[in-house]
């Protein structure tokens, strides 16, 4: 449930038990944590099947429109209230709307964030999506869901795609088909969000009077919705798909290495607690939605809207 990344990344951190090693890396540090990432952002497109997302109907896509646009100004907005610094705002409100880590990651560049900001922004998404995962397993059996419900309330509310294929999984091979396809649907926007941030910034910045920069288009971005394009419609086999996926997290793992070395352990216990209550407030308003969403709208076969509301008054 922790997944890949974020062990490549407590990895890193430990090495910092090793000085000598950190700053006889430092130039390769700080090149594999920006090219790499960009290198293992662009592979991982090829795990997102169009045709499979496209087959999966307009309610999964609204959900995830939904719930990535709605999220990410919930927890920013909590974020602000409880005077978390804006940078890492956004980090956290991206990591937890849209994929986690590899959002954190993505958007990283878009507002110039420095390490300490994106190492602790995904060390909240990454805690906060494992507990939520467990409390999704514990309720599956009090919730009454289909396994493809109880599939698509898991990849609709949790961060990671390893928390969504961890909670999927317990509801059986429907479950986790469910929260994988609902889970890449947010991931697809991935790159829009990433563009449409970076302008906001900008031009917040420019009406904060702080100098005007170049506008930040996140060109990798391009690239893996490119490798989804290509892995989708070419004639590209499983095999082949599989271990570009698997390079991609090679690549990504790399990043999240080289960004642990270089973590500022003083300045995230500083300032974690705040942003880890905006974190846990705003998954608690997320795993509300998303239940009433998969019980409403993603309905058994012989279950219809009315009989849930019939049903639900006969309680009362």
């Amino acid at each position: 449930m922790v997944g890949a990344l974020v062990i490549a990344l407590l990895c890193g951190m430990l090495f910092q038990t090793a000085s000598p090693v950190i700053y006889a890396s430092i130039e390769g540090i700080g090149f594999i944590s920006n090219k790499f990432l960009r290198l293992g952002i662009i592979l991982l497109g090829f795990r997102l099947n169009l045709y499979t997302l496209a087959e999966s109907g307009i309610k999964t896509i609204l959900l995830a429109l939904i719930v990535v646009t709605g999220t990410i100004l919930l927890t920013y907005w909590l974020c602000r209230v409880f005077h978390v610094e804006n940078r890492l705002a956004i980090l956290t409100a991206s990591g937890c709307g849209i994929c986690g880590a590899a959002a954190v990651m993505g958007v990283s560049p878009q507002v110039k964030a420095d390490k300490d900001d994106a190492v602790l922004a995904v060390a909240v998404v990454c805690i906060m999506g494992t507990v939520f995962t467990l409390i999704e397993i514990g309720l599956k059996p009090l919730l009454g869901f289909s396994d493809g419900q109880f599939g698509v309330m898991a990849g609709a509310s949790l961060h990671e795609i390893a928390h969504a294929v961890a909670a999927g999984g317990s509801a059986g091979m429907a479950g986790l088909d469910a929260a994988i396809i609902t889970k890449l649907s947010r991931v697809i926007l991935l790159a829009p969000a990433a563009l449409f941030i970076g302008i906001w910034y900008t031009r917040r910045s420019a009406g904060r009077g702080e100098p005007k920069g170049k506008l930040p288009i996140p060109w990798f971005m391009a690239g893996f919705l490119l490798s989804s394009a290509i892995g989708s419609f070419l004639p590209i086999s499983q095999a082949l798909i599989d271990g570009l996926v698997s390079l991609a997290y090679l690549f990504l793992g790399m990043a999240m290495a080289a960004l642990g070395m270089s973590v500022n352990f003083k300045v995230i216990a500083e300032r974690g607690g705040k942003v880890f209550l905006a974190a846990g407030i705003s998954s608690v308003v997320l795993l509300g939605f998303t239940m009433l969403a998969s019980k409403l709208f993603f309905l058994k076969r012989r279950e219809t809207l009315v009989s849930i509301i019939r049903d639900f008054y006969c309680s009362l």
